[in-house]
């Protein structure tokens, strides 16, 4: 069990790091960008996709709320660059996280279901608050 919890403290670390650099870059990406907003929402659609392809394989109950959050986002119109880049590297972490997850525990199935649920949560809670943080810089 002390590889699950050294795993997953990791996993833990790596999201906060993420999203303290995520919070800073939404900040500096709506302050500075402001003209490529509409430009942008056809790769948000795109990515949204990708976003749900990967929720469902690995917690299908998450898609929904994933889906929620994103939609919501790409109607504020300013924060769909925001939401581009905060999609892209969730999409890596999940990724990176679900593969290292898989290699390294391929015995303990319900630790890895954990460790996954805990990141998409962690994930839907970042997107949430960066949106809160952007509009209320907008504004």
């Amino acid at each position: 069990m002390s590889t699950s919890v050294v795993v997953v403290v990791v996993v833990v670390v790596v999201v906060v790091v993420v999203v303290v650099v995520v919070v800073v870059v939404v900040v500096v990406v709506v302050v500075e960008v402001e003209e490529a907003v509409v430009v942008e929402v056809e790769v948000v659609v795109v990515v949204v996709e990708v976003v749900v392809v990967v929720v469902e394989v690995v917690v299908e109950e998450e898609v929904v709320v994933v889906v929620v959050v994103v939609v919501v986002v790409v109607e504020v119109e300013i924060v769909v660059v925001v939401v581009v880049v905060i999609i892209l590297i969730i999409v890596v972490v999940v990724v990176v996280v679900v593969v290292v997850v898989v290699e390294v525990i391929v015995v303990v199935e319900v630790v890895v279901v954990v460790v996954v649920v805990l990141v998409v949560v962690v994930v839907v809670v970042v997107v949430v608050v960066a949106v809160v943080v952007v509009v209320v810089v907008v504004m």
